[in-house]
């Protein structure tokens, strides 16, 4: 199994020198290179191994260190070269990536006993907004923290920028030497002033200039994928969503009819899922279009299975095993009409983002926290060489492009769905009675957020069945004996990190009502309101 395209392909000669966020493993390594594209300078990821030599070679501009699980004082915890700090390149240590910077130029890590995760007030000191770093700060912010240990005390020749309650050290630099470093996460949303702290210490602190926009990524991704595809058939795994209909309309702008997209019915779709597809995409694209029902052979592979990953796994063998049917299928459909478009099918083009991967484990040292079934879920015997045109980018750079390749609106601002469908949404055994339970609540769910003009407000809303869990409840005068369901509407930007979003009551005591009324097997509708981290968006 081998990943042949995405969009991290190599720059054109004419691109300018980048800033290089090095990966220690963090979750957040790509939506850092992201925010720094954000401000027009040009970003790439290096893994925290490769040797400083090599980090050099690429004539950085700045570098930037990422986050990372681990403790700077662990044993076989990632380190980080003094030398780089010697190279005269400006560097910007986040989180782990500031421990390690404080540890390697002489400053004192250790726990503090105090963790801090999640939103946190830190105070600025007297005198640092006239710092490079935090230059025009309030005293007093909000940011993002995620971390059990701290830095104690600042390398010589640094100057204390900020402390919180579980910080003495939250932010430091040295001007002099172009060094910054800071606790907390800018590149999170939940930074209030995130942004603007890593636009200081590109413009202000590396000199840097917006001068860089990433409009040339469909032009890059249309020459790539004809260089590697040549004259073979591709097919692609259409399931309507934002993901794979972007992806689809990218590689068919770049090999025409060399593709036929491929629509599985797995049992595990939402109400009129298979006609949005059918009327909507294929409508406004003209792509190629097989459906195909294999939703007898998914629930009979899910039969008395409970637990998530197992679930996961099994959907991703069987949408490997329903495409490789298909491809067989294309080939011979063609030959039988004679067509002399391709070759055999070689290529399956998903519509993987970043956050799949990061999340099932990509990355050097990054945790493994659900394996996606597009990503970890594959099976070892994968006979499709895969294109993932979109597997560096997140959810809004992927709305961009599909906007201007001309994707319908409506499926461009699509909330997203999870491949594994409802199948995930199911605490529990997946049945095809426990499926229409589910289905009734989530169409009904959907229907009154977007008649009250929510679609656009929330990042997701997941109905969530605990078809295990059951509860007393009153219907009809009657003692019921019934399940819950969640509701578990999501704010977010990037599905990296995610707060539950503050619905209207009127709106939620509909959702409540309707579904208690018109779903029989519901009793009791909760309400999920955890951010992420530490939950997930989906349970499952």
């Amino acid at each position: 199994m081998e990943t042949v395209v995405a969009a991290e392909a190599e720059p054109s000669p004419h691109t300018p020198r980048p800033v290089l966020v090095v990966d220690y493993g963090a979750q957040y390594a790509q939506l850092i290179a992201r925010r720094v594209r954000e401000a027009s300078v040009y970003s790439e990821i290096v893994p925290h191994s490769m040797p400083v030599e090599q980090m050099l070679a690429k004539d950085p501009a700045a570098i930037i260190l990422s986050g990372g699980p681990s403790s700077v004082y662990e044993d076989g915890a990632p380190s980080t070269d003094p030398a780089l700090f010697d190279a005269g390149v400006p560097v910007l240590g986040i989180c782990y990536g500031f421990q390690s910077m404080a540890q390697a130029l002489g400053g004192t890590v250790a726990r503090t006993g105090t963790r801090e995760y999640g939103g946190t007030i830190v105070d600025v000191a007297p005198g640092a907004s006239d710092g490079a770093l935090l230059g025009g700060s309030p005293v007093k912010q909000t940011v993002w923290m995620s971390h059990g240990d701290s830095v104690h005390a600042a390398p010589d020749g640094f100057t204390v920028l900020a402390t919180s309650d579980g910080s003495p050290v939250a932010a430091f630099e040295d001007r002099r030497r172009r060094l910054y470093g800071m606790q907390w996460h800018p590149e999170v949303k939940h930074s209030v002033l995130g942004q603007e702290a890593l636009e200081r210490f590109l413009y202000d602190g590396a000199g840097l200039r917006p001068d860089w926009t990433p409009g040339n990524v469909i032009a890059e991704q249309v020459e790539a994928i004809r260089e590697v595809v040549g004259q073979d058939r591709v097919i692609c795994a259409l399931s309507g969503g934002v993901d794979s209909s972007v992806a689809a309309a990218l590689v068919q702008k770049a090999i025409g009819d060399q593709l036929t997209c491929v629509f599985v019915d797995h049992g595990l779709l939402r109400a009129g899922e298979a006609e949005q597809v059918e009327q909507d995409f294929v409508a406004a694209t003209g792509v190629n279009l097989k459906v195909v029902d294999a939703s007898e052979t998914f629930l009979a592979a899910l039969q008395g299975v409970t637990d998530p990953e197992a679930k996961r796994k099994i959907i991703g063998r069987e949408f490997i095993r329903t495409f490789e049917q298909a491809a067989r299928e294309v080939v011979a459909e063609a030959d039988a009409e004679g067509t002399t478009v391709g070759g055999a099918v070689k290529f399956l083009v998903q519509g993987t983002l970043y956050p799949d991967v990061v999340e099932s484990g990509g990355g050097e040292g990054a945790a493994n926290i659900k394996s996606h079934h597009n990503v970890g879920g594959l099976p070892e015997d994968l006979h499709f060489e895969l294109i993932e045109p979109l597997r560096t980018l997140f959810k809004d750079e992927v709305r961009a492009v599909g906007l201007e390749l001309g994707v319908p609106e409506g499926i461009v601002w699509r909330q997203p769905f999870p491949g594994p469908g409802l199948g995930i949404r199911i605490i529990g055994e997946v049945t095809r009675e426990r499926l229409e339970v589910l289905r009734a609540a989530d169409a009904i769910a959907r229907e009154e957020l977007t008649k009250a003009g929510l679609d656009r407000d929330i990042w997701q809303c997941p109905v969530v069945l605990l078809a295990d869990v059951r509860s007393v409840g009153v219907q009809g005068d009657g003692r019921t004996y019934g399940h819950p369901v969640v509701l578990r509407p999501v704010s977010s930007e990037d599905a990296m990190t995610a707060d539950w979003s503050r619905l209207p009551y009127d709106v939620l005591a509909t959702i409540s009502n309707r579904i208690t009324n018109a779903v029989p097997e519901v009793n009791r509708v909760v309400l999920d309101v955890t951010s992420k981290p530490p939950g997930t968006i989906e349970w499952e």
